[in-house]
């Protein structure tokens, strides 16, 4: 966070307008390392990412803002201070670095810019104490009513960048613009914090994570049937918005573990495509294996068996899953998911669904990168 004697820099200055906020050219270059010097000394450097194009810093940036947990924990892994708001803060489940020696994020004093609607004083309140706005300009306008491509122009022309991609769902109509995975996007935020070696290190981490994954992975035949389920109302669910595995950081732990998903050979339609939701008679219809039930990383294992799980075991239509019935019915993970947190998350649901044993990754390891020891 900011020491009180942060003042505005001269960083960031776009070189494409965010192009019409929709139809938005794609640009997939890489970033620009050569950092050339400007006349007062200091060495400028562009980064460019679909779809706010090539954006030019003249330091590297110090505070930001982000769109959400998944550019958050990214930033946790470039060892840089936290943002100093996020879309909603609830959705940044800080307790995952409760698994890493050393490391933690204090999110007490974040703004959370989603409060029953956006206020654009406040975007540019934040933009004036901060360097870049780390989330996608097209999310905003097609997500909240109130508003449209002027405000963010507006918040733009203020003097502080757009620089990210919704990449945690392919689900929107509106993205008709390259998508980047989880590593892909990390490479491009390490790129405009200038860390790049913390982020070669988790690649290399990540990789021998996944061969990790791979080991405790089970023939796709015996695999079981997994159903991602967000439930209504929350702790006593009669009702389910299902979520097909699809593309998206938001499902990469499930592709990366090659879940069989339960709904996939159904009639079910994923909730992005019709905002539909399903019963405990639909459920039974298929009878998944395994409930992974979103929306409760806010509390424990502990927690979430207290009030949901009890609950479907009391529930007469419930209590005939296979899943109910036989204890595989668990906390489906975060929306949002960065490079540690998708770390965790993954080896959480090897351990559930395949029985993985011991450390899938090296805590210690983790935390030395995000020191800087790389």
């Amino acid at each position: 966070m900011s020491d009180g004697t942060h003042t505005r820099r001269t960083v960031l200055k776009t070189s494409a307008a965010v192009a019409g906020l929709g139809a938005v050219a794609g640009c997939s270059e890489g970033s620009e390392s050569d950092e050339p010097t400007t006349d007062d000394g200091t060495n400028s450097y562009s980064v460019t990412m679909a779809p706010v194009g090539s954006v030019e810093f003249d330091d590297t940036p110090q505070t930001w803002v982000a769109n959400n947990g998944s550019w958050a924990d990214m930033g946790a892994a470039l060892g840089v201070e936290p943002p100093e708001g996020l879309y909603l803060t609830s959705r940044y489940h800080t307790q995952y670095y409760d698994e890493i020696p050393g490391v933690s994020v204090d999110k007490s004093d974040m703004v959370s810019l989603w409060e029953g609607g956006l206020d654009l004083e406040q975007f540019l309140a934040l933009g004036e104490e901060s360097d870049v706005f780390v989330m996608d300009p097209n999310f905003i306008p097609n997500r909240s009513d109130n508003w449209d491509a002027g405000k963010i122009e507006q918040v733009r022309e203020a003097g502080t960048p757009f620089f990210g991609n919704s990449i945690f769902s392919r689900g929107y109509e509106w993205h008709d613009y390259e998508y980047y995975t989880l590593y892909e996007a990390f490479e491009k935020l390490a790129a405009v914090f200038q860390r790049e070696e913390r982020y070669e290190a988790f690649a290399d981490l990540h990789e021998t994570f996944q061969s990790n994954v791979e080991a405790v992975r089970p023939p796709e035949s015996d695999r079981p049937s997994v159903a991602v389920l967000w439930p209504q109302p929350a702790n006593e669910p009669e009702q389910f918005s299902p979520y097909l595995v699809g593309d998206g950081t938001s499902f990469k732990q499930w592709r990366d573990l090659g879940v069989r998903d339960a709904l996939a050979r159904t009639n079910v339609r994923d909730f992005h495509e019709n905002r539909g939701r399903i019963d405990y008679e639909t459920l039974l219809d298929v009878d998944p294996d395994v409930l992974m039930i979103r929306g409760h990383e806010a509390k424990t294992a502990g927690e979430f068996e207290d009030t949901v799980v009890s609950f479907m075991e009391s529930d007469d239509t419930a209590s005939d899953l296979t899943a109910v019935q036989n204890g595989d019915v668990y906390r489906g993970g975060p929306l949002y998911q960065g490079p540690i947190t998708n770390l965790v998350v993954t080896e959480r649901a090897a351990r559930q669904l395949y029985g993985a044993e011991g450390d899938l990754f090296e805590r210690q390891r983790v935390a030395d990168i995000v020191a800087g020891d790389v």
